[in-house]
């Protein structure tokens, strides 16, 4: 593989999907080597030809954090040091220390008053009310309220953290990244354990909408350094991820063009005078025929080639407007482009709308199809092994998990 000397160098913190998502767009688009920073030697991008990866069990701390890209950009003087996080956690530290970093580090995130009250899903849930955006019926609970409370929608009900970053410092052997609740006394069981392992913030319950994964999108766009928004990419969810941790990790995803929906988040965003990458979880609500927001992520999704994969590389907007000074255009994804983590085996099994699955079967033929953690010539033997083994484990995920 070959390698380009360019005027900056990306540097991406974490170590699943997501950061050699960004790796391979970087190579891609300027043909860089990614430096990434992860807590451990797993992952695609370890032992990947378009990465040095360094590992550090405290790298998400801000002390390691900081000393590590101080360390970094003192050795890299004569470049500029872009860094992306890939993780809530790595991003909010960035955010935080905005202004401490050394001169040529860019750091293209919102002010971190501005991302924790967005981690915060009650504060967005109110930025969707303003501008007309449907989410789920909610109830915002607080420990403060007790188990005497009211919750008169149908079971089963959601329920999630409102921070999930403070949530996940607090680990306990039944954690799951979203809970189904199927009666009130396993709603009040499982309150207590989420504030038993220590966590303080906000509950979120909410109305359950109906439908399997088929029902979800995701959205992601990015916001110029102007707060302009410049690039808005849809991807029609077809299957997520079952197990505990993994529940609504996307697995299958087809782009597909619906500028109604886009606009109205466009509005969102620019009111807000945003900047960077965001990502919005999306359900459609057969009910009334709407899309209903869950949350918004400050940042790029773990499944983000899925807006690579479709023409609109993530890394050009984010180095053009940030390293280069250059004025982007607005581009809204709108050819169909299929996206898949698990093997197509897996996909045409669980996958059960027909019109879905003949989309699927349209695009492999066309060639419109990746998964992207097998590149082309980074099929170094270890990394390539893990790979597959990481691969063919889905076929018993989801014969363990899918209900």
């Amino acid at each position: 593989m070959e390698f380009k000397d360019r005027e900056f160098i990306p540097v991406v913190f974490g170590g699943d999907i997501n950061t050699y998502s960004v790796a391979r767009a970087f190579y891609e688009q300027y043909g860089v080597r990614t430096y990434v920073f992860g807590k451990y030697p797993t992952g695609p991008s370890y032992a990947s030809r378009i990465t040095t990866y360094t590992t550090n069990a405290k790298i998400d701390t801000d002390e390691v954090f900081m000393a590590t890209v101080e360390k970094f950009a003192g050795a890299h003087r004569d470049k500029k040091i872009l860094l992306i996080g890939c993780g809530d956690s790595y991003v909010a530290i960035i955010s935080r220390n905005k202004g401490k970093f050394p001169e040529n580090v860019v750091t293209p995130y919102i002010d971190f008053e501005l991302m924790d009250s967005l981690q915060h899903k009650e504060r967005f849930y109110e930025l969707c009310e303003k501008h007309g955006v449907p989410y789920p019926k909610t109830i915002i609970y607080r420990r403060e309220m007790g188990l005497d409370f009211a919750c008169d929608f149908p079971y089963p009900v959601i329920l999630k953290p409102s921070d999930s970053i403070s949530y996940w410092e607090h680990p306990f052997p039944t954690q799951s990244k979203v809970y189904k609740i199927d009666s009130r006394q396993e709603l009040e069981k499982v309150i207590g354990d989420i504030y038993g392992a220590g966590y303080k913030d906000a509950l979120i319950i909410q109305d359950m909408i109906p439908g399997n994964d088929e029902y979800m999108r995701v959205l992601t766009a990015y916001s110029d350094r102007h707060g302009k928004v410049k690039m808005m990419c849809l991807g029609h969810v077809l299957l997520e991820e079952h197990t505990p941790h993994g529940l609504g990790n996307h697995a299958v995803i087809i782009t597909e063009p619906n500028h109604e929906l886009t606009e109205r988040v466009k509005d969102l965003l620019e009111d807000l005078n945003y900047t960077g990458f965001s990502n919005f979880d999306i359900k459609y609500d057969s009910r009334d025929g709407t899309y209903r927001f869950f949350e918004i992520n400050t940042r790029q999704g773990r499944s983000n080639y899925y807006v690579t994969g479709s023409g609109l590389n993530i890394a050009k907007y984010v180095t053009e407007d940030y390293i280069y000074g250059r004025p982007l255009e607005y581009e809204e994804a709108t050819e169909e482009h299929l996206w898949l983590v698990v093997p197509k085996k897996v996909a045409f099994k669980y996958v059960k709308e027909p019109e879905n699955l003949e989309k699927m079967r349209r695009l492999i033929r066309e060639g419109k199809v990746v998964n992207p953690v097998f590149k082309k010539g980074d099929a170094v033997p270890l990394r390539f092994l893990r790979m597959v083994k990481n691969h063919m484990s889905h076929f018993k995920k989801f014969r363990v998990y899918y209900k």
